[in-house]
């Protein structure tokens, strides 16, 4: 049997990445990892709990505490680690960076460390998948829109929380090279899609939009971003770690580049149009707040890396996954209730009325 250690499974990209895992693959046994802070909701694996109890196993620690860490490969046969788990919030980052530094570079090191010594360089059938962003490439001109990252652009992160993950991919590159240690890293566009945490411009609005509630959007709203269905990410995730080649970068977009402002148009047709409600009272609460310090005006991925050596492509229509988006937060009141209540209350209670989350 296979195990893979996840980190951070209990979150929006990772719990969407367990559940493939199991539809995908048979005999394997998932080891989540997730420190359960505000963002990670048991709620979102609870369906794989219940399906292969004798298969997932769920321990709450964080990746950058070496003794959990060392016991989880310690007691079980790890093969594999997939390190989703990370602080990612850009707002917060800017508040609080030392949070993003331990958690992002020094949680990525902890598990470097501890992989490389229970693997103890027989690495033929071991593999180290780093979870990173296309936020580290930094920003690209709005007017150019021919232009996009390739996986040799240069780094050049103009936040706390995208330059972590900078030093956490770079970290991850020179384990490769110093050591030769077995690490894939992958930089994905925007997810969207079920499970998502409402810090995140496409749920925080449809909540906000449900509930009434302002509609805030950075500057003039233009900033672009590509999109992504978190299905497809993790389809390319599988494709990577089964068959990517070790020491590799690959790019994972969705090609939907679409701005702030509409998007959020379209988010209030579609609420509207699922609530039988005019678009208009959506409309109305639509608010320009003060820009973000350093906000990235666009991201755009070259993956023809990944489509040419796989022949991987995104599968799922974007304006058909938006309408189902919105329809699993309009149905899943229970979901809904446990973002709002317990663990979670304290990012509630910090969440600003004037500011949104749209990385």
């Amino acid at each position: 049997m296979k195990t893979y250690l996840v980190t951070g499974g209990c979150g929006f990209i990772g719990s969407n990445f367990i559940r493939l895992l199991f539809e995908k693959e048979t005999n394997v046994h998932v080891v989540n990892l997730d420190a359960l802070t505000y963002a990670g909701n048991p709620l979102n694996v609870q369906d794989v709990k219940e399906k292969f109890p004798d298969n997932y196993t769920f321990i709450h620690g964080d990746v950058a505490d070496q003794q959990v860490v060392d016991e989880i490969f310690h007691n079980y046969q790890i093969n594999s680690v997939v390190h989703f788990a990370a602080e990612s919030h850009v707002d917060r980052s800017i508040q609080e960076p030392l949070l993003f530094i331990r958690t992002n570079v020094l949680g990525t090191t902890v598990l470097l460390n501890t992989a490389m010594k229970h693997w103890k360089e027989q690495w033929e059938k071991n593999r180290f998948l780093y979870i990173s962003t296309d936020e580290v490439y930094g920003s690209l001109p709005l007017d150019q829109p021919e232009k996009k990252f390739d996986e040799e652009s240069p780094l050049q992160p103009n936040s706390p929380y995208a330059s972590s993950k900078a030093a956490a991919d770079l970290l991850v590159q020179s384990y490769y090279t110093t050591y030769g240690f077995p690490a894939i890293i992958t930089r994905c566009s925007n997810n969207f899609g079920p499970f998502q945490f409402p810090e995140k411009l496409i749920p925080l609005m449809i909540m906000n939009m449900i509930e009434g509630q302002p509609l805030p959007i950075y500057g003039k709203g233009e900033n672009i971003r590509d999109w992504i269905y978190v299905q497809d990410h993790c389809e390319a995730l599988l494709e990577v770690l089964h068959h990517g080649k070790t020491g590799e970068i690959y790019n994972i977009g969705g090609s939907n580049e679409i701005s702030n402002s509409e998007l959020l148009n379209v988010l209030s047709e579609i609420v509207a149009e699922q609530t039988q409600v005019n678009p208009d009272e959506y409309e109305k609460h639509i608010t320009f707040v003060k820009d973000r310090p350093g906000h990235d005006l666009r991201y755009a991925l070259d993956c023809s890396k990944i489509q040419n050596k796989f022949g991987w492509n995104t599968s799922f229509d974007f304006s058909v996954r938006l309408k189902e988006t919105v329809r699993w937060y309009l149905e899943n009141e229970n979901w809904i209730l446990s973002v709002k209540t317990g663990a979670y209350q304290e990012w509630i209670e910090r969440q600003y009325s004037n500011r949104l989350e749209d990385v």
